[in-house]
């Protein structure tokens, strides 16, 4: 006996689209910033300095009013110390007995020419104070400086995910086909006049 049906299986049919995960770098520009400081020169010149100092020497040539006072008051002082000694002097003579005529003396002294040193003194007696100071000179240079300010900028990082794409094309199905003769209900004759014998008639 033959089979009656045909049985197709239709299976599923599907795409899979896979887009894999990804990590990008984004790189941006590092900036460079130069300064440029320039150098300097600095000079400072001292020259020498001189200080002439001329008032004792213009004083014993020409002595202020206040020094002459003071030289007045000196030589006063002085006189009249010696003008004492001498009157000193003078009393002791009156007051010896061993000399007969006492003012004679007294006279004779006072009548003598004066004796000692005499000094012969140059005009100015003192010089001018002189002070002077050293020259000086002091330099100062600074080279040209040049920096460099490098700013590195960061990247960036993207993340890109992954996907999975199913794409179904052809849906899963069973196909059932009857290859069989046809079934007649009530049966058929067919088969009856198939088998019989024909008569044929003259």
């Amino acid at each position: 006996m033959k089979p009656l049906l045909q049985i197709k299986t239709i299976p599923l049919k599907y795409e899979l689209k896979i887009q894999r995960a990804e990590l990008k770098y984004n790189s941006s520009k590092s900036d460079v910033l130069a300064k440029n400081q320039k150098g300097s020169l600095e000079i400072q010149n001292r020259p020498s300095k001189l200080s002439l100092d001329t008032f004792n020497a213009r004083n014993s040539v020409c002595p202020t009013t206040m020094t002459s006072v003071r030289q007045a008051a000196d030589s006063g002082l002085e006189a009249a110390m010696e003008a004492t000694a001498n009157y000193a002097k003078e009393g002791a003579i009156l007051l010896d007995p061993n000399i007969s005529n006492p003012l004679d003396v007294i006279n004779q002294q006072r009548a003598q020419m004066p004796t000692g040193e005499f000094g012969m003194r140059f005009l100015p007696t003192t010089g001018p104070d002189i002070e002077w100071s050293e020259p000086d000179m002091d330099m100062k240079y600074q080279t040209d400086k040049l920096s460099f300010d490098i700013k590195v900028a960061k990247g960036d990082y993207e993340f890109i995910p992954g996907n999975v794409e199913v794409s179904i094309t052809q849906m899963p199905d069973v196909e059932i086909e009857y290859i069989g003769e046809p079934l007649y209900v009530p049966p058929s004759a067919r088969d009856f006049f198939e088998h019989a014998p024909i008569d044929i008639l003259a």
